[in-house]
């Protein structure tokens, strides 16, 4: 079992910056990538950005590319998401996720790639 604990939203005005914090705990050996997910009102969850936990790679939405920046730090076993630039449209609930699978980054995107998830986070933008 991998253990994840979301910490850093809030409401922030449009164009002000939040940086998440995703604390993993437990079996983290297996863990081959990080994501971020979120999650508006009414809409379905989905992607943010992704990152291969010993390379480094990483993956993004379309719609956050420049803006989010997400980083691991192995010593410490967190994963942030360093959002910069923030809109109204990227209110939602932001969740953390690890994956053991070894395909990583196939099908990146995709809930279903990721075994283990955190409570998440809220983040609210005004505007």
């Amino acid at each position: 079992q991998v253990q994840l604990v979301e910490s850093g939203g809030g409401l922030v005005q449009a164009g002000a910056s939040l940086r998440l914090s995703c604390a993993t705990s437990g079996r983290t050996f297996s863990t081959v990538a990080m994501g971020w997910f979120r999650q508006a009102p009414g809409k379905e969850r989905e992607f943010v950005a992704g990152i291969n936990w010993n390379s480094g790679i990483t993956y993004y939405l379309d719609s956050v590319k420049g803006r989010f920046t997400i980083s691991r730090d192995h010593n410490k076993n967190m994963v942030y998401l360093q959002m910069d630039s923030l809109k109204p449209d990227d209110t939602a609930v932001y969740y953390c996720a690890a994956s053991s699978q070894l395909l990583w980054p196939r099908n990146h995107n995709r809930i279903q790639t990721y075994n283990y998830w955190g409570q998440g986070t809220q983040v609210t933008v005004s505007s």
